[in-house]
């Protein structure tokens, strides 16, 4: 419950501020006519990911165990390019994304402003979509509990109370450390959620190597205790996975968070000053 309760409030705060960035822009240029049609694209945009998780919960009870194993393997290992990629772009594009915004807004606002619905619907669903794919992930590796969706939608009425206490200048949170600890933890449970994926896909028999157990230790973490239920829904502990997912688990964790680190070194580096003219004319030239 936890981890979805943090990944609703990542990526709630991430539409939250969206859309505040939009409001903002929308009141400052005096379009408040278009207003209507910016909640109406939001609307739109929190209607979908709902959609598509009901389809993902409710579809796939008619279809053979096969069939669900492999659609739930398939699905999780598309979750988690999704929260991978979009660990990264908001690394990449953190400090941009105002301007962004508002350069895509000055364009949806020629005319009648009726652009402001694509723009925010794109804007916010693609957050809401990965969102609603990886929680579904993640509730499928725990066992199909309803607590991990419970955590998500807390979360994600936190972020929208935050939005809206930053909108208003009431709060003030330091976003860079926020989304870079989040982040760190979202690749954690990617991990598990990766591992996970993989397992389904052995046990569909797509994957050789299902009946290979690298260890079983849940004689010692059974499942059905509450350290072991609380682990599985933090970071989708498996007691006794196989040789496969503990190495798919230890390549994602270090190959990711090599980069996620390298990312933000990079980043918290200060920029080098521009030459000016008068410098760059007076420079050394290496011979």
């Amino acid at each position: 419950m936890l981890a979805n309760y943090l990944i609703g409030l990542r990526e709630g705060l991430e539409m939250a501020l969206i859309v505040t960035i939009l409001i903002a822009y929308v009141v400052k240029l005096g379009r408040t006519d278009v207003l209507s049609k910016l909640w109406i694209g939001v609307g739109i945009a929190l209607v979908v990911p709902l959609a598509i998780g009901a389809a993902l919960t409710w579809g796939p009870y008619g279809m053979s165990f096969q069939a669900q194993e492999i659609l739930g393997g398939s699905l999780s290992l598309v979750a988690v390019g999704f929260v991978t990629w979009m660990v990264f772009w908001m690394g990449k594009t953190a400090r941009t994304m105002k301007s962004t915004l508002h350069s895509r807004l000055d364009s949806a606002l020629v005319g009648a402003g009726w652009g402001v619905v694509l723009l925010a619907m794109l804007s916010v669903g693609r957050e809401g979509i990965e969102t609603s794919l990886f929680v579904w992930a993640t509730v499928a590796s725990t066992g199909g509990t309803w607590e991990p969706a419970v955590g998500a939608i807390l979360g994600l009425l936190t972020a929208a109370v935050l939005g809206f206490l930053l909108y208003r200048g009431m709060v003030k949170i330091n976003l860079g450390a926020f989304f870079t600890w989040t982040g760190a933890f979202l690749i954690l449970v990617a991990a598990g959620v990766f591992a996970y994926g993989l397992g389904d896909l052995q046990e569909a028999g797509l994957i050789p190597g299902g009946e290979a157990h690298a260890y079983d230790i849940s004689g010692l973490i059974p499942s059905s205790s509450w350290y072991g239920t609380l682990a599985a829904g933090i970071v989708n502990f498996n007691p006794s996975p196989t040789w496969l997912q503990v190495f798919a688990w230890i390549a994602y964790l270090a190959v990711v968070g090599y980069f996620y680190v390298r990312q933000h070194r990079a980043s918290a580096r200060p920029a080098a000053p521009a030459k000016t003219p008068a410098t760059a004319a007076h420079a050394p030239i290496a011979s």
